[in-house]
């Protein structure tokens, strides 16, 4: 029998647990370990029930959910951390995966996504909502233009850089750039015509040869590296 992805629900509002309890106890794969209504509580139980996966709201009381998933990461790095927000601005994104957060969605996000996040962080992969992403990515081409700006002229267009050729493959070339679009697995398979799992694969093969843990510093390590332009 395939072990179940054990899940932590922690948001303050009960209708809203209630809620997601219910759209999880229909999947087969997925079993709610147990409820928190404040950061405090959060970290303690993620701590004491080792869950694989906590979905985390931001602000709660005692403890907010960023430091609560700073806590967990700091002293159980191998819990993943899902953050479930209303926030959309970059302070609150920026600062919880800077807390370590595995992922970070929106609260408008369809059930099925969710869902689909939770698998794919459980599996160690990064999930961010799209409309979450093109705000990183602006906030990364901020920063890898100051970057350039400290090596070039300001009138002087960035050129990339071919070191990559001893570091990676070609395939994972071609993701890491769709990686940098803000693309998805999904989206990157049909891209490049092949599957979702083969994509997930190649991205896993990506962070262990750039020594990094998500996307998100894959394509930070490859701006700054001049591998590909934002």
């Amino acid at each position: 029998m395939q072990r179940k992805i054990g899940l932590l629900l922690a948001d303050d509002h009960t209708l809203f647990r209630q809620g997601l309890r219910r759209i999880f106890e229909l999947e087969d794969d997925i079993e709610i370990v147990g409820e928190a209504s404040d950061g405090e509580n959060a970290s303690q139980m993620a701590l004491d029930i080792q869950p694989d996966v906590v979905l985390m709201d931001i602000n709660m009381p005692k403890m907010t959910g960023v430091d609560a998933t700073r806590l967990i990461k700091e002293t159980a790095p191998e819990i993943k951390v899902l953050i479930l927000s209303i926030h959309d601005d970059e302070a609150y994104i920026f600062e919880t995966i800077r807390a370590g957060a595995n992922g970070y969605l929106l609260k408008d996000v369809e059930s099925n996504v969710l869902v689909d996040a939770v698998r794919q962080v459980a599996e160690g992969s990064s999930f961010i909502h799209p409309q979450v992403t093109t705000k990183l990515l602006d906030e990364f081409k901020r920063l890898s233009e100051q970057v350039y700006d400290g090596d070039f002229e300001s009138s002087h267009e960035p050129s990339l850089n071919y070191e990559w050729q001893s570091i990676l493959t070609q395939r994972e070339m071609e993701i890491l750039k769709l990686m940098a679009e803000g693309k998805s697995n999904r989206t990157i398979g049909e891209v490049l015509y092949i599957s979702e799992k083969t994509v997930k694969n190649h991205v896993s093969s990506i962070l262990g040869k750039l020594s990094v843990d998500d996307r998100t510093q894959a394509v930070i390590t490859a701006a700054k590296r001049s591998w590909v332009i934002l």
